[in-house]
């Protein structure tokens, strides 16, 4: 895994996303394609989030963002690189990759990208988190980001980001 954020290369598409800031009440939706590099990588999504929520010209209201594959994980934290090491190590003792797990072994299971350790790595990680809107922007403390774990890369990501604005 690296341990720097990577430049996120992404396309996104949805409705909303005129650059209005009128208040605006609904929902909207956007899919965000992500072209991973590694692996196993980190990527900051938090200036992305934000820049649809201001698209979309949302006050307030919640903003969920989901990952649409099993190994694939959202959660919130701080991406220094110290931790982003760290990070690497707990998935490694948490599902060793060179474990035999039974997804991998063709006498249980027909998939063959031998990628059990990243199906359990994204269960514990999560697939989505929604945070608050207020203000126009994201509500989030001082150190906490956006972050996606690929964990079966790489590959073409697709993430699906759901504002509900009131």
């Amino acid at each position: 895994m690296s341990t720097e954020i990577q430049e996120t290369a992404m396309a996104w598409h949805g409705n909303g996303t005129n650059g209005a800031r009128a208040a605006r009440s609904g929902v909207f939706v956007h899919r965000l394609d992500i072209e991973t590099t590694k692996r196993v990588e980190i990527r900051d999504l938090t200036e992305t989030v934000r820049e649809i929520v201001r698209s979309a010209g949302v006050e307030a209201g919640l903003v969920t963002l989901s990952s649409m594959h099993t190994t694939t994980a959202i959660f919130v934290n701080e991406p220094q690189s110290a931790l982003l090491e760290d990070m690497e190590h707990l998935f490694e003792r948490l599902a060793p990759r060179a474990e035999e797990w039974k997804h991998n072994d063709p006498r249980y299971s027909d998939c063959d990208r031998q990628n059990a350790d990243a199906h359990l790595r994204a269960i514990v990680l999560g697939s989505s988190v929604t945070l608050q809107v207020a203000e126009g922007d994201l509500t989030m403390g001082q150190w906490q980001r956006v972050l996606m774990a690929e964990l079966d890369g790489p590959r073409t990501r697709q993430l699906m980001l759901q504002i509900l604005s009131f």
